[in-house]
């Protein structure tokens, strides 16, 4: 899941053999994402399920983990480190509004629909599944370029989790599956995004020393 599997680094224009398809791929990944994530905050809302809510915080991560690839494919780290600290910061919120929600509806909620949960978790599988397909090519390229196919990939647990969280309401009758989804994907959100904003200051922290850095280099070499 992109909240807590993906890195932010953006992969050098210089280590891509196709340039424009794989920008051309990032443009439909990045549109499918972003559609699937007002899709899933919005049904997620309008049926009462805060996994869906959850979940689309995956596909806004995502979402902005491909538009800060685009806008800054070939930038210098700074730059990528900078758009990731924005990038955590939006994650941590949508994991602390999608929590918050999940404890009022310990004590307050209603029975979400299981229909509608398990329609749009697999409308949410099939988008994940697409845009794994279309990166495969470049799973073989260097971290980073892996990291993102990968991270397409693994989005389908969250998924899968959902649509098992849409058996277990319809199943039992209660709203506890889904508010153990919902706990358990904002948490993980929360945490990836504080992993993404710690690696984005280090790396700044790296940045506004060049000169120390590239001394310790020299030394390292000299030995």
């Amino acid at each position: 899941m992109s909240a807590h599997c993906c890195e932010h680094q953006t992969t050098g224009v210089d280590k891509i053999d196709n340039l424009p398809r794989y920008r051309r791929i990032l443009w439909i990944a990045l549109i499918i994402n972003a559609a699937m994530f007002v899709v899933e905050l919005t049904t997620g809302y309008r049926s009462g399920s805060l996994s869906l809510q959850a979940d689309a915080i995956d596909f806004a991560g995502d979402a902005m983990n491909y538009g800060v690839s685009l806008a800054v494919l070939s930038k210098a780290r700074a730059w990528r480190a900078r758009a990731a600290q924005l990038k955590a910061i939006s994650m941590m919120g949508f994991g602390l509004f999608v929590l918050g929600r999940a404890t009022w509806g310990m004590m307050n909620g209603g029975v979400p629909d299981a229909a509608t949960m398990g329609v749009v978790g697999l409308l949410a599988l099939s988008a994940n599944l697409t845009v794994a397909w279309m990166l495969y090519a470049f799973r073989e390229g260097d971290a980073n370029m892996r990291s993102v196919w990968l991270c397409s990939r693994n989005d389908a647990i969250g998924n899968i989790a959902v649509m098992g969280a849409a058996l277990g309401v319809l199943g039992v009758g209660s709203a506890w599956p889904d508010l153990a989804v919902a706990v358990i994907l904002s948490v993980l959100a929360l945490h990836g995004g504080w992993q993404v904003m710690r690696q984005a200051r280090s790396e700044l922290g790296k940045n506004d020393h060049p000169i120390e850095s590239q001394t310790q280099s020299e030394r390292r070499t000299l030995i």
